[in-house]
């Protein structure tokens, strides 16, 4: 590993890091959003309904970012592979990629949920 390539790991695990920290934002926020929906619930309080919803949305949204920073991550190693690299690595690369394009899509599809769930038929927690 030359230097460059030793700066760009450490920069990829310091924004590695960070998201660390995103995701325990994430849970607090989760469960927050259960005792707003546990309100709603035992209540019928329509304002602990709307608050839960909107937080669903704003957790589901960072998620997605997230997942779509790890989607871009995969696709810039997947091209800076060599066509020198071994077979072994270049699969693994496009698991990776696979894989973190198939939590995207998830994600993006639990967003769709909370955005049109008004009625709290669905029960969404963070995956």
């Amino acid at each position: 590993m030359n230097s460059r390539e030793l700066e760009e790991k450490l920069k990829e695990i310091n924004i590695e890091d960070f998201i660390w920290v995103i995701y325990i934002f994430i849970i607090f926020m989760s469960w927050y959003s259960n005792s707003k929906e546990r309100h709603y619930f035992i209540y019928k309080d329509e304002k602990s309904k709307e608050e839960y919803r909107c937080l669903v949305v704003m957790i589901f949204t960072i998620l997605l970012v997230v997942y779509l920073y790890f989607v871009k991550s995969s696709w810039d190693s997947y091209k800076e592979l060599k066509n020198s690299s071994d077979l072994k690595t270049r699969e693994l690369a496009i698991l990776s990629l696979l894989a973190s394009l198939l939590i995207a899509i998830s994600g993006a599809v639990f967003l769709y949920i909370a955005i049109k769930d008004d009625k709290l038929a669905i029960e969404l927690a963070f995956n």
